[in-house]
């Protein structure tokens, strides 16, 4: 019999690199299942995405019992059920403030609503970014993404009015956090006063932890000092939580660790453990001044995709997956520590909750660190466990388990890790 992956891998397009040859048949909790009969544990999530695991249980349920009643229903013909559920579970856990939203299908969708909620709510255009910020590929978010060169070079036309500031990546900086943190409000603040005037500043749009950039917690202040610049003008704060929402930090928003409020929220990945939704969060007034029809989408607020991110909500709550994940953590980032005091490599260590990143060094840069990175990832996957690396220079380790992973399968991903550095670098 034809085996279908040897038959049809050639034919999927070769824009998608693809980082392991694992041909999976089935995946559970924190596991994947090849059809080679390995298991993996995976780190990776789906890039953030499978934060409550692979298939749980309670999630499974609900789109079974939703795919029975009701595939798709427009928003702009139908009003459905699961949409209704799903926006009173999102106002149990998002600030007071915010008590209006929007769906689409994907984070770029979600920000490239935002920008376009931003821009219509203030009369105004440029938009503020950061250095390794990273916001999605489509023609709007590429032009507001940092990180790397790859997602935006070749003949692109991309919109205007972006400018960047840089981040305060204390470690890359060789600053301590505080100095880094008045660096980049200095910067920022120096920017509006060379290259944008704040009358014409729409926004500032910012990942509250840095993803792909690095796994990248601002230092304590920060945000804040962001939000202190935005009153002081009248422009929005965009905090884009695509990759940090939903319990991937041990709180349900990043941003709830530096007690600060966005006007505009930007929300996918682990929102419904897999299914495609995304969401543009805000204050109904500010939404009130988005003219009728002049943005939407045929599959936002899908109803099956509601009913998962309703089970997933509920389901990280019933299962306190919030203070697994930060107990977890503190077990994560305690075992990397130790492995960073044998292996002089690790130039770094940081993260909330279950977004962490442990930074290497080769030849005591980190610009010349991607091989060894590659390389460690690779002989951590041949030993049973998945990861993936993040950075400009893809420097860093990321690690992504799920929100329910058990202090065993932590124990497990260290001590694979530990053999995977000794296998590389003696």
């Amino acid at each position: 019999m034809t085996n279908i992956f040897e038959e049809n891998f050639s034919h999927m397009s070769p824009v998608w690199t693809r980082i392991f040859p694992i041909q999976s048949e089935r995946a559970e909790g924190s596991y994947i299942y090849a059809e080679d009969g390995r298991k993996y544990l995976d780190f990776t999530c789906g890039i953030g995405v499978t934060n409550t695991g692979h298939c749980h249980p309670k999630v499974v349920d609900a789109i079974r019992d939703q795919a029975g009643k009701f595939l798709h229903a427009q928003a702009n013909i139908i009003v459905h059920k699961p949409m209704m559920q799903l926006i009173e579970e999102l106002r149990t856990i998002v600030p007071p403030g915010i008590d209006g939203f929007f769906f689409s299908n994907s984070g770029a969708e979600a920000v490239e609503g935002a920008v376009k909620l931003a821009r219509n709510a203030t009369g105004k255009n440029a938009v503020i970014v950061f250095s390794g910020s990273f916001h999605g590929r489509t023609a709007g978010t590429m032009a507001l993404t940092t990180s790397k060169t790859v997602y935006k070079m070749g003949p692109q036309l991309l919109p205007s009015g972006v400018y960047v500031a840089p981040y305060p990546y204390a470690y890359r900086l060789g600053m301590g956090e505080e100095q880094a943190c008045q660096f980049a409000l200095e910067a920022v603040e120096e920017l509006l006063a060379s290259q944008i005037a704040p009358s014409d500043v729409a926004a500032i749009l910012i990942e509250t932890v840095l993803g792909e950039g690095g796994y990248v917690p601002p230092p304590a202040g920060f945000l804040k000092g962001l939000r202190e610049i935005c009153n002081k003008h009248g422009i929005l704060l965009i905090l884009d939580e695509i990759q940090s929402g939903f319990g991937r930090t041990g709180a349900w928003f990043a941003f709830e660790h530096y007690a600060v409020e966005p006007d505009i929220i930007t929300a996918a990945k682990g929102i419904a453990s897999g299914l495609p939704l995304s969401g543009v969060f805000s204050n109904l007034d500010l939404m009130k001044k988005w003219p009728g029809g002049s943005h939407g989408g045929t599959y936002g607020g899908n109803a099956v995709a509601c009913a998962a991110a309703v089970a997933t909500i509920q389901a990280m709550r019933e299962e306190n997956m919030l203070e697994n994940a930060q107990q977890r953590g503190i077990q994560l980032q305690t075992g990397l520590r130790k492995l960073q005091e044998e292996y002089p490599q690790i130039g770094d260590v940081r993260g909330l909750g279950l977004m962490i990143g442990s930074e290497f060094e080769s030849d005591g840069k980190y610009k010349n660190a991607k091989p060894l990175v590659k390389e460690i990832i690779h002989a951590a996957e041949e030993r049973g466990l998945l990861l993936l690396s993040c950075g400009t220079y893809d420097s860093t380790v990321r690690w992504i388990p799920p929100l329910n992973v058990t202090e065993g399968q932590v124990n497990d991903a260290l001590a694979i890790f530990a053999d995977s550095l000794k296998a590389t670098l003696g």
